[in-house]
């Protein structure tokens, strides 16, 4: 029976087996050798973005443009001692005490109109906004009625002679009274009707107060009765 003819793909088949055998048998190291390389792991995704918040535009107020009549009556209710026209020059550009005397004259006469209890009064050399004399009632109704203190008489010749004479000095005054005047000069400081009066940095003497023109009544002190009287 003649030779089976050479199988080429059993030849090969058998390397192949013989190969495999041979190479696991030894230990390999995939990472070391050339031509070999590792797949590298892909990145982590970026983290996802979240979008900021679109701030809003703040809005402009308009600037407020006050009147210079505004301002007038805005320092007349903050109080305190009398509005001096100067003062009132300092504050607003332009506003000479005439146009002050103006623009008090201009509040009074809307005041009126619009039938409010109060308006603008002169008191010693500035203005002040007070109450009417026919709301009295509700001033005392709040606040309760003035609380009555008698004058002495010394007291009295002290204030008289201060009035009409002020600034005037202790001395001058127990000289015009012909006897010591210290305790006349308390009792009228105490109650607010004088003050001492200093004129640079020396001591003027006494001088009445708002107080005292108001208590009497008088818009200045060019309203006391004329001595002839």
């Amino acid at each position: 029976m003649p030779d089976a003819a050479p199988n080429p793909d059993a030849d090969a088949l058998a390397q192949g087996q013989a190969l495999a055998a041979a190479l696991g048998a030894t230990a390999w190291e995939v990472d070391g050798e050339p031509g070999f390389e590792a797949e590298p792991e892909p990145p982590p995704p970026p983290p996802p973005v979240t979008p900021k918040p679109v701030a809003k535009p703040t809005p402009v107020e308009p600037a407020v443009t006050l009147e210079p009549g505004q301002i007038l009556e805005a320092m007349l209710f903050v109080g305190g001692p009398p509005l001096d026209p100067a003062a009132v020059g300092q504050v607003i550009r332009g506003y000479t005490p005439e146009r002050v005397r103006d623009a008090i004259d201009a509040l009074n006469r809307r005041y009126k109109a619009q039938n409010r209890p109060y308006a603008v009064v002169p008191r010693g050399d500035g203005y002040v906004l007070a109450v009417g004399p026919q709301f009295g009632g509700v001033r005392e109704r709040l606040f309760g009625g003035p609380r009555e203190a008698r004058l002495t008489q010394p007291a009295l010749d002290v204030l008289s002679l201060v009035a009409y004479r002020q600034p005037v000095a202790r001395a001058d005054l127990d000289a015009l009274r012909g006897a010591d005047s210290a305790a006349a000069v308390r009792q009228l400081v105490r109650l607010g009707l004088i003050a001492a009066a200093r004129r640079g940095e020396a001591d003027a003497g006494y001088a009445t107060t708002p107080r005292f023109l108001e208590l009497f009544q008088l818009a200045s002190l060019d309203d006391l009765p004329r001595l002839a009287d």
